[in-house]
């Protein structure tokens, strides 16, 4: 049997599918590489087209005997959604829900979601467990939260247990330097850090050098994304085991701040990175990080790599890769 992953060409989802090959599992990836990339995937079976197409996607579960899904497919920049809110509804919450229907008439019922932090808002309180209170700020968390809640009557239902993935920063790239992050696309830390390092952009902005943190910049959660690809693995693992439906946290369960990104990406490059202070952006919270206590207990699963994991292979992707998949 298969695991069919949505939007496996794109950055998370193609560590995932190459985790997957490793282990020995079938795999077939959905696509519509509007920010994926085919190079991705490295010779996976790739069909290019929407989850909103039923037919594609019921022509792709019959031919490949899909048992199992982990689904990436959506987009995930809350500042756009705030311009363009219905398109991330109808993408990210109408888009599932054909291809949910597709996959309850062929009778799959595993599954793992690609969910969010942004599902919180700003935190009341850190570090942040599954049982804060919800309370998305941009239509992007809220679309992630919708399908969420969706998955819980899915399962009450149909019986289509599933496994909702609330990850923080995903950053770094594969061990080995064949496939990361196309910073043309991104406005994460890290990829922004890399670019300037490499001369590629004229400075990192950093906004905010007040916070009452040790160094006055803002604290983040990042996770190194092969650790992330563990993760979709191991929540696969567990349904297939007979796991009930869960949502689990993850991340460090400690944050580094962006001056300590600063400070890293200086010391393993070699470079200088030219940084430019400025102010605070108006609704970024001071800080945010994981408790991953679930994560441990039902997965298993504990971060096993550290920042300078996650810088050191953003540098080697990064720098032989300037211009992402196209280098």
């Amino acid at each position: 049997m298969t695991v069919l992953v949505t939007g496996g060409a794109g950055y998370i989802g193609s560590h995932v599918v190459r985790m997957l090959v490793g282990l020995q599992r079938e795999v077939v990836v959905i696509d519509s590489l509007e920010t994926g990339h085919r190079d991705a995937v490295l010779g996976v079976p790739l069909v290019v087209g929407d989850i909103a197409d039923k037919a594609l996607v019921s022509g792709v579960v019959g031919e490949y005997r899909v048992d199992s899904v982990i689904h990436f497919a959506a987009y995930k920049a809350p500042e756009a959604s705030m311009v363009a809110p219905e398109r991330y509804f109808a993408n990210n919450v109408a888009g599932t829900v054909s291809l949910l229907d597709v996959l309850v008439q062929a009778g799959v019922t595993q599954f793992v979601f690609s969910s969010t932090c942004a599902v919180y808002g700003t935190p009341k309180r850190l570090p942040v467990d599954e049982d804060h209170e919800l309370g998305p700020e941009s239509p992007y968390g809220e679309s992630k939260l919708i399908v969420e809640r969706m998955l819980n009557w899915m399962e009450r239902c149909h019986g289509m247990r599933s496994v909702s993935l609330r990850y923080f920063n995903a950053a770094g790239a594969s061990a080995d330097g064949v496939i990361g992050e196309d910073w043309r696309s991104t406005s994460n830390l890290v990829p922004l850090a890399m670019k300037a390092a490499l001369g590629r952009a004229p400075k990192l902005i950093v906004f905010g050098t007040d916070y009452p943190t040790p160094d006055g910049s803002a604290i983040r959660d990042y996770i190194h994304v092969e650790d992330l690809a563990d993760a979709h693995v191991r929540a696969l693992e567990y349904l297939e085991r007979g796991g009930e439906g869960t949502v689990v946290n993850l991340g460090s369960a400690t944050g580094t701040s962006v001056l300590e990104i600063v400070d890293a990406t200086r010391r393993l490059t070699g470079t200088e990175l030219p940084v430019e202070l400025t102010g605070r952006r108006a609704g970024d919270p001071v800080a945010v990080y994981a408790d991953n206590t679930r994560a441990t207990e039902v997965l298993g699963w504990k971060p096993t790599r550290n920042l300078d994991d996650i810088v050191s292979s953003a540098w080697q992707w990064h720098s032989t890769h300037p211009d992402g998949y196209g280098s």
